[in-house]
């Protein structure tokens, strides 16, 4: 069988919101910018890579939703991440510190939502 070959561009996944106005705002401080599609959807860029934000919750849905982002340095994230002091603008907000593991290194971010952000350094 011959494999099917995936020419793509891009991926970019959906995630919900409980409050959408909040989660836009949180992602454009934790430095996405922001493309107002509809009043229910927008798109957040972070150079070539995207993610399509929804006023949309389903508890079950966004309880189990994780992203992982690859960065090119997670000391420099981590630090400017911060320096964000996002948990004191956000009641729901965790960042959790960098984790040292056999494949590279990760910290965390739980948006207002829920959704738990993974960003990482592969070594």
């Amino acid at each position: 069988m011959q494999q099917m070959q995936h020419k793509g561009k891009s991926i970019r996944p959906f995630i919900g919101s409980k409050e959408f106005d909040i989660s836009r705002r949180f992602y454009s401080d934790l430095g996405f910018k922001e493309t107002i599609l509809t009043d229910t959807m927008s798109v957040f860029h972070s150079g070539t890579l995207s993610f399509y934000l929804q006023d949309a919750y389903v508890k079950d849905w966004i309880d189990n939703t994780m992203v992982f982002m690859e960065v090119d340095d997670l000391e420099r994230f981590y630090q400017e991440l911060v320096a964000l002091d996002l948990p004191s603008k956000y009641k729901t907000v965790k960042v959790k510190s960098v984790r040292h593991l056999d494949w590279g290194n990760e910290c965390f971010v739980h948006d207002p939502s829920g959704i738990l952000w993974h960003f990482g350094e592969f070594k």
